[in-house]
């Protein structure tokens, strides 16, 4: 859910010292990319510092004082947007598959295959969803504002899920709003955008 500022990636989950961590460790960049050049050791950020103010937020973008102006917001929004989530897309794709090419590369220069698994893993696992991004940015379609109600309907009781914080209800929550969360080691900030898809087959499933 979380990607890192500084070399663009999505960050893992760890538990140190009983603490969760989303943690983007230097060592796991291919040989020779030249985010190693401004990347710590190790970018770690604490998911309690994370998780209750992006609640809190999410809380405010659906409550009833904030409601319509999200929704005027979400309608908006639509315009170029489906151009931008494409060429955003297809950079990924290109981004991954040049990271597995550079893979690839240093096992044939003599680089220990075992050691490139991780990142191997990781890229591949880019690349598809990068695919799929791609493959869904196309049956995006602009609709009113009766529709982007109906679709926030869809997501059920934002407020009482919030609430109750169970890792399933929120982990749907965050994939339904389709968050995009960015760490910013230097600044130590996290920058966050929501774009749930206003086209579902629940709302669509009606006409």
């Amino acid at each position: 859910m979380v990607r890192c500022g500084v070399c663009g990636r999505k960050m893992q989950g760890a538990t140190i010292r009983k603490g969760v961590y989303y943690r983007c460790i230097a060592r796991t960049l291919a040989p020779g990319s030249l985010a190693l050049a401004d990347h710590p050791k190790t970018v770690n950020l604490r998911e309690d510092q994370l998780i209750e103010p992006l609640n809190g937020w999410i809380g405010r973008l659906f409550d009833r004082e904030h409601i319509d102006q999200t929704v005027a917001e979400l309608v908006g929004s639509q315009g170029d947007d489906g151009a931008a989530e494409h060429q955003a897309a297809k950079k990924r794709l290109s981004d991954a598959e040049t990271a597995i090419r550079r893979h690839q590369a240093a096992i044939a220069a003599g680089v220990d295959p075992t050691a490139l698994v991780e990142v191997i893993n990781a890229a591949q696992a880019e690349r598809g969803a990068a695919r799929a991004a791609l493959a869904s940015v196309g049956s995006v379609q602009t609709i009113d504002r009766a529709e982007v109600y109906a679709m926030i309907d869809s997501l059920g009781d934002v407020g009482a899920t919030l609430k109750e914080a169970k890792p399933a209800g929120l982990a749907r929550l965050y994939e339904e709003l389709r968050l995009q969360v960015r760490y910013e080691h230097q600044e130590q900030a996290v920058y966050v955008a929501a774009k749930p898809r206003v086209v579902s087959e629940r709302v669509r499933g009606r006409d």
